[in-house]
């Protein structure tokens, strides 16, 4: 039938077109992320740093969740664990010959690079703004409806999860995905590209067996005036 031949003619040119990056993505995984030290730490190019961020998530999740910790008794045992740590410190550095505490001195930034984060920050910002007033009015549906049905679903997951759970899931996500993706690029691309012309080939055969069989009602012609 000439309807199928142009279906499987199709679906093998969409075999033959070589698969690109897993989502269109166009800039390395390291320019997305903004580059510089915060990339580095979600790659996991400096490792201290991207474990000590991770474990530091953990041990507050567990603080909060497993030991069901409020956050003001937290600081107040925060803040009396400190004290006696000094106290036994000061008491014991004549004894023992230990260096006395001092207090630490305050760390100074420079004008001209707070205020260039500032900057990079209100940029973000303002983009961010312009592209939800974007999407949202419209002007692009296929974002519009993702966004949407994207915080349905996740309404509906915070039902069943506390948004302590929400949080570290997501913090975790964050410290984990982008170096997994960054580790595995290749094979990620391979399964999302898949994935995406399976979905394709999908929705063209119900466009053909199902959208295009409905009937619809005679064309009228407008009349000449």
């Amino acid at each position: 039938m000439p309807g199928s031949s142009t279906h499987s003619s199709s679906d093998s040119d969409d075999d033959r077109v070589p698969m690109g990056k897993a989502f269109g993505r166009q800039r390395p995984i390291r320019d997305i992320l903004g580059g510089g030290k915060v990339a580095d730490v979600l790659l996991w190019k400096e490792k201290r740093t991207s474990g000590s961020i991770l474990a530091g998530i953990f041990i507050i999740w567990c603080l909060f969740e497993v030991f069901e910790y409020s956050f003001f008794t937290l600081l107040c045992h925060i803040i009396i664990s400190t004290m006696l740590i000094t106290f036994i410190w000061h008491k014991g550095a004549h004894t023992f010959k230990w260096a006395p505490p001092r207090i630490p001195e305050m760390v100074y930034y420079d004008k001209s690079a707070l205020r260039e984060v500032t900057t990079i920050w209100r940029a973000k910002l303002e983009q961010f703004f312009s592209d939800f007033v974007y999407v949202a009015c419209g002007n692009d549906l296929g974002h519009f409806i993702l966004v949407i049905a994207s915080l349905w679903v996740l309404s509906v997951i915070g039902n069943y999860i506390s948004t302590l759970n929400l949080l570290f899931f997501g913090c975790l996500c964050l410290e984990t995905l982008p170096y997994l993706y960054d580790k595995y690029e290749e094979e990620v691309d391979y399964v999302v590209g898949r994935v995406s012309r399976r979905a394709r080939k999908l929705f063209k055969k119900f466009d053909v067996e199902v959208l295009k069989k409905i009937p619809r009602g005679p064309v009228k012609e407008k009349k000449d005036i």
